[in-house]
């Protein structure tokens, strides 16, 4: 199947997933110069093949770039059923979306995707080096980090079972699927505030979860409780649920509480140590640091998608990749010219 058929039957719904996913991993492009000279050494080489990284490299394979793509296979939405505030892709579950954006990446000759975890880069002459699982070595003149964040867990039964699923994050991508029904916030001070003002606009009756005695200002809670917005200081022992969808939140008294879903933020950790062992800069907030063209403080390293910005959302990831991509070719033309 040639590009051209592969987006017709595209456009027209006539590929499953099955489909795609066996052209994800067994299409092989047209026969091609640069591909054929070195297999280790590509312009650009990309650490994390999800939304940023596939939307850099399709950006790159049509500016004509030899890009090498290394993804470890573990996106972080990997256990969400479905993603959305994402046009075009609304509702769509996301091992869809990205076996159709391999697929799609793929059909550009000059792109290779490896899933392959890397265990080290360093800067060589003229570049990066970059050293795979199995001492696999890779060469190339810029480097991108896609590599994402790992969310870290509270020790709360159930929680980390219905993270993505009934346990949510961002009101934008799931808060539609929710509306008008019995949700709950779980969080205290500061946050706790904030994250009640801003999803009792989706709930029928919300119920701020502090998980012990409350910090917050006086003010503040008033204008909660003005609000109907009901505060239990219990803490909570476990979440209840069938297959990561809510059931009941139960508490250390032995109390129960039914709930449809409930709005957390959780702390997170970089998924990669690669940005730290380069000596990019990182933000307060734990973010690897980018000016407005995805570019890093260390020259010829730039990043983009979670690992760079509290924006976690599909179509935030595929914007910070294709402005990537730009930038990478830009900056490698006025280098080269």
């Amino acid at each position: 199947m040639n590009r051209q058929e592969f987006l017709r039957n595209l456009a027209l719904g006539a590929l499953s997933l099955q489909n795609v996913e066996e052209l994800a991993t067994h299409w092989v492009p047209e026969k091609n110069t640069m591909t054929q000279q070195n297999e280790s050494f590509s312009e650009v080489i990309i650490l994390g093949g999800s939304y940023a990284g596939l939307a850099a490299a399709m950006a790159l394979g049509r500016s004509l770039r030899k890009v090498l793509v290394l993804d470890a296979g573990e996106p972080c939405n990997r256990q969400t059923p479905h993603s959305h505030n994402f046009l075009t892709q609304d509702g769509q579950v996301p091992a869809h979306i990205g076996a159709v954006a391999r697929a799609e990446v793929l059909q550009y000759p000059t792109v290779r995707l490896r899933k392959l975890w890397v265990s080290a880069v360093q800067a060589v002459e003229g570049g990066f080096q970059v050293t795979g699982a199995g001492a696999e070595v890779f060469q190339g003149k810029k480097l991108l980090l896609a590599t994402g964040v790992k969310d870290q867990m509270p020790d709360l039964p159930g929680f980390a079972e219905s993270w993505g699923i009934s346990v949510l994050h961002c009101p934008y991508c799931h808060g539609y699927e929710v509306k008008k029904q019995e949700l709950g916030v779980l969080a205290n001070g500061e946050t706790a505030f904030e994250m009640a003002r801003l999803i009792d606009h989706w709930s029928s009756g919300l119920t701020l979860f502090t998980n012990g005695p409350m910090n917050m200002e006086k003010a503040q809670v008033e204008k909660l409780q003005a609000k109907n917005i009901r505060i239990i200081e219990t803490p909570i022992r476990a979440l209840e649920h069938q297959a990561g969808y809510l059931q009941k939140v139960h508490f250390e008294d032995g109390s129960h509480h039914a709930l449809k879903a409930l709005f957390a933020r959780v702390p997170f950790t970089q998924s990669s140590a690669i940005a730290k062992d380069l000596g990019c800069a990182f933000t307060e907030m734990g973010h690897i640091q980018v000016n407005d063209f995805k570019k890093t403080n260390v020259p010829g390293v730039f990043a983009a998608g979670d690992n760079t910005t509290p924006m976690r959302a599909v179509a935030a990831a595929v914007a910070a990749g294709t402005m990537a991509g730009a930038m990478i070719n830009h900056e490698l033309i006025v280098e080269d010219f």
